[in-house]
């Protein structure tokens, strides 16, 4: 199909229930090969069971297998008379299976058929742009676990609604992976996004579904209320969360190739796709933070990645999700003036003052059914903090009182607050 037609394309053209393997748009050769490697694999497959796997209706699959059994390749090994062909179970003949070890050898995927990469494209494109945005109290409401600033929220929440990208900052243990996550959850929860299974670019085939990242939701009876039947190779999940930290290395962002299965993984930021991406800890990961920033400056302007098969070719995906940084280290020391720009919101996650720090504590002793003790408390700011000049840390309640409990727990007393119980918690938990 023609590019320009594929650009004018709606989501409900997208997912048009195909009638016939012309309707696939992908080469013949792909579907026929994962027919032959299932076959091969599991020896006897049913119509139902080729369509669970392949995703494809079974008028198309049944008009391929009788297009196989006129070429000598499948026979049918099982029938129920009184249901037709429907309950034809198939096995290859000797001619079929070596039609399948020709297949083994250009790959070993067998899964949903692909979707032509263009089509994928057009599908992120339309649903890159949320219909289902999160006002005021719903961010609020979601950060109510959390203990912030009372204008924190109007600091993120545009960057949720416009999926541009957030730099979250600060010193260590103020809640900045924990806003993130909710800052995923918050996506996740608005209009679903359907995403292929796979897709095919150059003869070659792409797998995205990831169970790590994609949740796939329900639909009674294979049908959608607005679409009603649909390509079953594309799912519906609700908006992927991709979360990484120091693990990250280079070749994940880009087309992974399994030399064994000859089939490629998407990259961590097409798995993300319609949602967000986070790069917790920036700046400890494996690789250098200015070559990290080197391969995503284009794309952060462009809203367009380009990525490389092993044959030399280019596939060029859309990059449209929220990209979002958290760093306990100084931006300015991390990326350039240039990178900067292109982060559209940048929020500074402060330690908490000491009324804040107050309101964590207290939230911390009702958790733990632990009697605060004002005296107690005042001694812990006095002692552990004013006079050592340690700064303030809106983990540190949850944390000492968490030790509290433990240590009476252990010594067989009921859990309370005391200025003893303070020093010993504090003496294990910092470090001097």
């Amino acid at each position: 199909m023609d590019e320009k037609v594929v650009e004018n394309l709606t989501m409900k053209q997208l997912l048009e229930e195909p009638n016939s393997l012309d309707d696939l748009l992908i080469p013949q050769s792909i579907v026929i090969d994962i027919l032959l490697r299932l076959l091969f694999n599991e020896g006897n497959v049913s119509l139902s069971r080729f369509t669970e796997v392949m995703k494809l209706p079974s008028r198309i699959i049944d008009d391929l297998l009788l297009w196989m059994q006129q070429e000598h390749l499948v026979e049918v090994s099982k029938a129920n008379g009184q249901i037709g062909r429907i309950g034809y179970v198939y096995t290859q003949t000797e001619a079929g299976k070596q039609r399948a070890r020709d297949a083994f050898e250009r790959s070993l995927y067998v899964g949903p058929v692909p979707v032509s990469i263009p089509f994928y494209n057009r599908g992120v494109e339309l649903q890159a742009k949320r219909d289902k945005k999160v006002n005021a109290h719903k961010v609020q409401a979601s950060l109510s676990s959390l203990v912030l600033p009372d204008d924190f929220h109007r600091r993120i929440g545009p960057a949720i609604n416009s999926s541009t990208s957030l730099f979250l900052y600060g010193p260590p243990g103020n809640g900045k992976t924990t806003i993130a996550e909710i800052i995923g959850r918050l996506i996740g929860g608005t209009d679903p996004v359907w995403i292929p299974y796979s897709v095919t670019a150059g003869g070659h085939i792409i797998q995205i579904h990831d169970r790590l990242v994609h949740r796939q939701l329900p639909l009674e009876g294979n049908r959608h209320p607005d679409y009603g039947r649909f390509d079953q190779r594309w799912g519906y999940f609700s908006r992927p969360s991709v979360m990484v930290g120091g693990e990250l290395k280079m070749p994940s962002l880009d087309l992974l190739y399994d030399p064994v299965a000859k089939i490629y993984e998407a990259s961590l930021q097409m798995k993300a796709n319609c949602g967000m991406f986070l790069l917790d800890d920036f700046g400890r990961q494996q690789v250098r933070p200015m070559d990290l920033l080197n391969r995503w400056i284009v794309p952060l302007e462009s809203e367009v990645d380009f990525l490389r098969l092993s044959s030399g070719q280019t596939v060029v995906v859309p990059f449209k999700m929220l990209i979002l940084f958290s760093t306990i280290l100084d931006p300015l020391e991390l990326v350039d003036d240039a990178f900067l720009r292109r982060i559209h919101v940048k929020v500074h996650v402060e330690p908490p003052t000491e009324q804040i720090y107050y309101q964590i504590f207290m939230r911390s002793c009702n958790e733990y059914k632990l009697t605060f003790d004002k005296a107690s408390f005042v001694y812990l700011l006095q002692n552990w903090y004013h006079k050592t000049e340690r700064p303030l840390q809106a983990v540190h309640p949850r944390d000492l009182i968490q030790t509290i409990v433990a240590l009476c727990e252990y010594e067989g007393t009921p859990p309370t607050l005391t200025p003893e119980l303070i020093d010993a918690a504090c003496k294990s938990y910092f470090v001097d």
